[in-house]
């Protein structure tokens, strides 16, 4: 097989020989200080959130029953699938920007421009979303000791009477943006302290639950058919990603080329065992007809009479959700720092701190616009600016894969994706597929996003690439 030629024009493609090589001055450096792991500690936290916390309830009592955990296993091995890939890729080209770097060596500029673009949106209202979730927790628990707030900073305005902001959800997006601005090391130790904790109260779950489950519950174990269980995979799908956010801190790894692949694998199997063991323990414990959805664990254990425990599960989901709002704000920053690196993105916003050496230009902007957001638009409309920008990545991703694997095999590569190229397109026809069941205002949204992104580049991106020769360079 041939090189991979460099391509011309907007399928110009940064050649992987030169992806390593960053620019001289400090100003635009990461730090390497980041172990396996760190790493993975960032990518379990990014995984395990309100998928085990809340999706497991509600699919298990709308949708699949004690076949949740059959729901379960099909998106992990679906998500493991394109999570092969990006192991493949975090080995090959171990830079900031996850899929966007990936998609730009392989695809092109414009491919790459366009799934960073999107995760740029897509990742900064993932953090929103989950702070306006961890808020509600918040009030609830506030409000369950006797201590009631104004009602003019508990909610975004129209989700409630008197309601003006969400001040909680604000301001924890600004609490992620401080944390990660103290640099990259101090950031890391929190997010892996964090999770520990989490991971504790869900082992916590499962033991303490394992001696309380009735076999009788388990049936019937498909009450929705088999249909009902592939149904909720499309659910739980998006509580089986986030080391796609994780792989964006591949510069700031010591040994990115060994760690990134294995805490990429790693982080996604320790959250499926996790995942798998949950599940089995909370249609065990309650038959799934009077799981609460909203709060499944919480509501399991109470009927169990397990009342204190009950406020344990509900404090540690209100922590385990927490990570994911650091894995994701680290995810869109990065992303945001490549794409200015690569001229892409005006590179005042690619400068990192003199001493800290993160890009604090871009996390604060991240925070503030995710505080916006958080504070001041319904939940439901912030998770309609999710999802689809992800899937596409994950497509992407893939495919590039492939596309690398046979153009150039003579690459060296720490991890190979097993299954070429059978594994890869399975994760791309079924990230295809998911995105089949997304309402019409995501791909609205996306539309106009797609339309903005248009113009950006090619009003600006085009020229001040890096790889803009003098003639694109010169023109208006």
């Amino acid at each position: 097989m041939g090189r991979l030629r460099p391509g011309t024009g907007v399928l110009r493609r940064k050649p992987i020989e030169l992806v390593d090589e960053t620019p001289g001055e400090e100003s635009v450096q990461l730090t390497k200080v980041l172990g396996l792991w760190q790493l993975t500690a960032i990518g379990v936290g990014g995984i395990i959130g309100a998928g085990i916390f809340t999706l497991a309830g509600t699919v298990a009592n709308r949708t699949a029953g004690p076949a949740v955990v059959v729901s379960f296993l099909i998106a992990g091995i679906a998500s493991a699938a394109a999570a092969f890939s990006y192991a493949e890729f975090a080995g090959l080209v171990p830079k900031a920007g996850s899929a966007y770097t990936y998609g730009y060596v392989a695809l092109g500029e414009l491919p790459g421009w366009f799934i960073g673009w999107d995760l740029l949106l897509e990742y900064t209202a993932i953090v929103s979303v989950v702070a306006i979730g961890i808020s509600g927790y918040l009030s609830f628990l506030l409000g369950d000791v006797g201590l009631h707030l104004p009602a003019w900073m508990l909610g975004a305005p129209g989700t409630g009477e008197g309601h003006r902001v969400d001040l909680f959800a604000a301001a924890l997006c600004l609490l992620i943006a401080y944390l990660l601005t103290l640099g990259i090391k101090n950031a890391a130790r929190f997010e892996t302290v964090v999770v520990v904790v989490k991971v504790a109260v869900v082992l916590l779950v499962v033991i303490v639950g394992f001696f309380h489950v009735d076999a009788a519950n388990y049936t019937p174990f498909f009450p929705y058919g088999v249909g009902g269980a592939v149904t909720g995979a499309a659910t739980v799908f998006f509580a089986v990603f986030g080391y796609d956010a994780m792989s964006t801190a591949a510069e700031e790894s010591k040994d990115a080329a060994r760690h990134m692949p294995r805490a990429i694998i790693y982080s996604l199997g320790i959250a499926m065992v996790l995942y798998v063991l949950a599940c089995l323990v909370l249609t065990g414990m309650q038959h799934y007809t009077q799981i609460d959805p909203r709060s499944g664990f919480s509501s399991a254990f109470l009927s169990a009479g397990l009342r204190r425990l009950a406020d344990v599960i509900a404090a540690g989901a209100i922590i385990g959700i927490l990570t994911v709002m650091f894995t994701f704000m680290l995810g869109v920053t990065r992303v945001w720092f490549a794409m200015s690196r690569d001229g892409l993105l005006p590179r005042w916003f690619a400068r990192t701190h003199p001493t800290r050496h993160v890009p604090t230009r871009v996390t604060w902007l991240v925070g503030a616009g995710s505080a916006v957001i958080a504070g001041l638009v319904p939940i439901g409309e912030a998770a309609e600016l999710t999802n689809i920008g992800i899937l596409l990545a994950f497509v992407v991703v893939c495919v590039a894969v492939i596309v690398l694997r046979y153009r150039r095999p003579d690459l060296p590569r720490t991890f190979r994706c097993p299954g070429m190229p059978v594994v890869p397109a399975l994760g791309a026809l079924f990230s295809l597929w998911l995105i089949t069941y997304l309402h019409w205002e995501t791909w609205a949204r996306f539309v106009v996003w797609f339309l903005i992104g248009l113009v950006v580049y090619f009003g600006y991106s085009y020229r001040h690439s890096t790889l803009a020769g003098p003639a694109e360079a010169g023109r208006p």
